[in-house]
């Protein structure tokens, strides 16, 4: 990735998550327990497979990731775009790096790549059918 396309990234991120915190009052309408719930089941899951040596293309992986991305999706639909810049905040944010690397140091790293993946995929940006189950 390079630095304008970054810089694109996050300008997405800022303005579709500025537009979608206004439109839902602060997204008010998720369950913000479940999410983090779900979340630590995933990253848990990620956590064991990056452990056994799988890479951010593997299918499995982009499973996981899709998984990520409906989660994602309980607050507001991001584009491929504001999807990479979710990675970029993961990774440059000194409190969201603390959080992922509390699973493990290389998680952060690790998913952003994944998160490129899928979006070069761009296999869908659009909740699955299943997105509010549980994992």
């Amino acid at each position: 990735m390079g630095n304008s396309y970054e810089d694109e990234c996050r300008r997405s991120l800022a303005e579709e998550q500025a537009k979608s915190l206004a439109e839902t009052n602060d997204w008010e309408h998720v369950d913000r327990e479940r999410v983090h719930q779900d979340w630590d089941v995933l990253y848990r899951e990620i956590t064991a497979f990056l452990d056994g040596g799988s890479q951010p293309g593997d299918q499995h992986i982009q499973e996981l990731v899709r998984r990520h991305f409906d989660i994602v999706c309980r607050f507001y639909t991001p584009s491929r775009q504001a999807y990479v810049g979710m990675s970029l905040f993961y990774a440059e944010d000194e409190a969201m790096r603390a959080f992922h690397d509390s699973y493990h140091p290389e998680l952060v790293g690790f998913l952003g790549a994944a998160i490129a993946v899928f979006a070069e995929q761009g296999s869908g940006f659009a909740p699955s059918a299943d997105a509010e189950v549980s994992a």
